[in-house]
């Protein structure tokens, strides 16, 4: 967007480890301000229903110089998280480019058209007919260094509650990802983004629906699938008053709303325990 390499989800991540996210929106810096998106509108310059701001632009624009230096996305991650000592690290899914096109009817023509994951995400509110994804870029890339290894040695593996179609699954996407959490010897666990047949944010609903699922704690964790069968589950955590049966997965239900620090640490805790790991 705006010649500038944006990846949301890595920032969000990073933002938001090193205490620098807007709480109130879940996502982009605190303080923010928005004169280049205005100056921009000045100007007529497209997409205007894509909106940087300031702050967040001064991201995309060492990323995309360091990129285009020809550092790799990993390497590029590593030197935006000095700034903010996120206390984790982050890796790029893959080096290579990937990104996520959605199949629509074109709202004034009608015929049929791909459009990229944000303009039907952010400009259109995933409010047009829709008929698939595709993750371009993907059936040739590889997983990014250390990816497969960060799965393959860990202790254990979670699942965070995002969108299992364009957040989750595009990352399953990338080749030997998906392969790495079967055959990794820690437990899998994965926690619901559907409370009460509702995402909690965004609009997984939709993207669900999208690909013929159900929106449902039992149904997400069925699209997973368990790992004694072809799927990546081991364990699922559901909010209390769900209901899921997956068979070859144990499956627990919690308080799942992530209201704070602490409740996020107690929902961790949980689905160690639920495992049997204990550190």
């Amino acid at each position: 967007m705006h010649g500038v390499r944006i990846c949301p989800d890595l920032d969000t991540c990073m933002y938001t480890l090193g205490g620098g996210i807007d709480t109130e929106r879940g996502w982009g810096h605190r303080n923010e301000t928005w004169n280049a998106k205005e100056e921009l509108a000045a100007y007529g310059v497209q997409p205007d229903w894509f909106g940087l701001g300031d702050r967040d632009l001064a991201t995309h624009l060492v990323r995309s110089q360091m990129l285009r230096a020809g550092y790799p996305l990993s390497q590029v991650t590593a030197a935006l998280c000095d700034r903010w000592n996120p206390g984790a690290t982050l890796l790029p899914a893959s080096d290579d480019r990937c990104e996520t096109h959605v199949v629509i009817d074109d709202p004034d023509s009608g015929d049929r058209k791909a459009i990229h994951f944000q303009e039907w995400w952010v400009r259109y509110r995933a409010q047009v007919p829709t008929h698939s994804f595709a993750f371009v870029g993907s059936e040739n890339a590889t997983a990014g260094p250390g990816v497969v290894d960060a799965i393959t040695d860990a202790d254990v593996v979670m699942l965070a509650p995002s969108n299992p179609v364009v957040s989750v699954g595009a990352i399953l996407a990338i080749p030997g990802v998906r392969a790495a959490l079967r055959s990794t010897p820690a437990p899998v666990i994965g926690y619901s983004p559907i409370i009460g047949g509702k995402p909690l944010r965004g609009m997984a609903d939709e993207c669900l629906s999208v690909i013929g699922v159900e929106t449902s704690s039992q149904a997400v964790a069925r699209h997973y699938g368990a790992r004694s069968a072809t799927g990546i589950l081991d364990y699922w955590l559901i909010s209390q008053g769900d209901q899921a049966e997956i068979p070859g997965v144990t499956v627990k239900s919690i308080p799942l709303l992530m209201s704070d620090p602490s409740a996020t640490a107690d929902m961790v805790r949980a689905g160690l325990e639920l495992a049997g790991v204990t550190r």
